[in-house]
C-alpha cells in the first residue's frame, strides 16, 4: 500500500468522522420545532431525519461540485491539506456542540478547508470569487429571507385560522410532521453532499479521481450513512438551544419556520450554493416568534450570531495550523490524528458534567447558553 493511498484511506475515514458530526450538529435544524411543539416525539424525530437526510443526500450533486472542484484549487491540493481542514471542523463542530451553540458546521468545513490550503498553497490555492458568490453572499441573504418568509406565513396563519381551537392544533401538528420531515430532506440534500466534494476532492488531490467528475456511487453511500447516524444520534444540546432558546414555539408558528427553511435550502441545493442549512433555520425560528409577536430571545440570537461571524475563521486558524503540521508527513500527519483524538475525549469527556437527551430536551428554565458545568447533571444518557 502506498503512501499516498493510506494517507487518502486516513482522510476519507475522517471525512466520514466529520460527517457524522455534522449530521448530530445539524439534526436541530430539521425537528428542533416539532420536538418543541410536542409535533413528534425526540426519537421519533431524530429517526425520521435520519432517514430522509440519507434520501436527500442520493438526489442531488450540485452541491459536492462546488466544494471539490470551486472553493480551491484542486490541482493544487494535497490530500495533507484537506485532512488539516476536517480537523478544523471536526473540532470546532464539537466544540459549538458542548456550548449548544447552533453554528455552521458548512462554514466551519469551508474555513478549516481554506485555511488549511492557504497556509500551503497561497492565494492561487483557493476561488475567492466563488467564496463570495455561493458561500459568503447566501450565509448574508439566505438567512433574511428566511426569516421575513417564516414571519409573513406565521402571521398569516394567525390570522386566517383559530388556532386555539383543538382541532386547528392537531392539524398545525400533523403539518408539521411533514414540513419538517421536508426540511430534513432538504438537508440531506445540502449537508449530505458536503462531506461527498471533501472525499471526491481528496481522491482528485491524490490521484484516484479525475477533476470535474461527479462524486462515485460508493462516496454518495458512505456520506449520506454517515450523516443519518448522526443525526439519528440527536445532538440534544443545539436541539434545546433552537427549540427553546429563541422563542417559545407553537405548532402554527413552527410549521411557517419549517416551510420557510424547505424552500430556501432547496433552492440553494438546486443553484449549487454551499449554504448553512443552520443560518436559515435559525433565521426561520427568528422570523416565525416576530410573526406571531412573541418574546425573542435576542440575547441568545446575539451569541449565535457572534457564533456565526467567527466559526470560519476559527475554523481556519485550526485547519491552518494543522496544515503546518502535517506539512511535516506521515510523522506531522500521526500528530495531527494524536491531537484531534485527544481534544475530542476532552471535550466528550466534559460533556458529561450537563448532560442533554431525548428525556430532558424540553425542559424548563434556563435554555439560554450557558457555561457548562455550571449546574449539577440533570441526565447521564446519550451525550450527543
Amino acid at each position: 500500500m502506498t503512501t499516498t493511498l493510506i494517507i487518502v484511506t486516513i482522510v476519507v475515514i475522517t471525512a466520514l468522522a466529520f460527517d457524522f458530526t455534522n449530521g448530530f450538529h445539524d439534526s436541530a435544524n430539521a425537528m428542533a420545532t416539532s420536538v418543541a411543539t410536542g409535533a413528534l416525539s425526540p426519537k421519533l424525530a431524530v429517526t425520521i431525519a435520519a432517514v430522509l437526510n440519507v434520501v436527500g443526500a442520493t438526489l442531488s450533486t450540485e452541491v459536492a461540485k462546488t466544494i471539490s472542484s470551486g472553493i480551491v484549487t484542486d490541482s493544487l491540493v494535497t490530500p495533507s491539506m484537506v485532512f488539516a481542514g476536517l480537523v478544523g471542523a471536526i473540532l470546532w463542530n464539537l466544540v459549538t456542540w458542548l456550548f449548544g451553540l447552533p453554528s455552521s458546521s458548512s462554514h466551519a468545513l469551508f474555513g478549516g478547508l481554506i485555511g488549511a490550503v492557504l497556509v500551503k498553497a497561497g492565494m492561487s490555492g483557493i476561488h475567492p470569487d466563488v467564496i463570495l458568490s455561493k458561500i459568503i453572499l447566501p450565509a448574508l441573504v439566505a438567512p433574511v429571507v428566511a426569516g421575513l418568509a417564516a414571519a409573513l406565513a406565521t402571521r398569516v396563519a394567525y390570522r386566517i385560522t383559530d388556532h386555539t381551537a383543538h382541532h386547528a392544533r392537531g392539524i398545525f401538528k400533523h403539518a408539521q410532521s411533514i414540513s419538517a420531515s421536508m426540511v430534513a430532506l432538504a438537508h440531506g440534500t445540502s449537508d449530505g453532499q458536503k462531506t461527498m466534494g471533501i472525499i471526491t476532492l481528496v481522491l482528485v488531490a491524490g490521484g484516484f479521481q479525475q477533476s470535474g467528475t461527479a462524486p462515485h456511487w460508493w462516496v454518495i453511500l458512505l456520506a449520506g450513512t454517515a450523516i443519518g447516524l448522526g443525526t439519528y444520534s440527536g445532538g440534544w444540546r443545539i436541539m434545546r438551544t433552537m427549540g427553546k432558546g429563541l422563542c417559545d414555539i407553537e405548532s402554527p408558528q413552527g410549521f411557517a419556520a419549517e416551510t420557510a427553511s424547505t424552500a430556501a435550502i432547496l433552492a440553494s441545493s438546486h443553484l449549487g450554493f454551499a449554504l448553512s442549512t443552520t443560518h436559515v433555520c435559525s433565521g426561520s425560528i427568528l422570523g416565525s416568534g416576530i410573526g406571531r409577536r412573541t418574546e425573542v430571545r435576542w440575547s441568545t440570537a446575539g451569541k449565535m450570531g457572534v457564533a456565526w461571524l467567527v466559526t470560519l475563521p476559527c475554523a481556519a486558524v485550526v485547519g491552518a495550523l494543522a496544515s503546518w503540521i502535517a506539512g511535516w508527513g506521515i510523522p506531522g500527519l500521526l500528530i495531527d490524528v494524536v491531537l484531534l483524538l485527544v481534544v475530542a475525549g476532552l471535550i466528550l469527556r466534559q460533556s458529561h458534567h450537563h448532560s442533554v437527551d431525548h428525556q430532558n430536551v424540553n425542559d424548563s428554565g434556563d435554555v439560554n447558553i450557558r457555561k457548562q458545568g455550571t449546574n449539577p447533571p440533570v441526565s447521564e444518557g446519550a451525550t450527543a
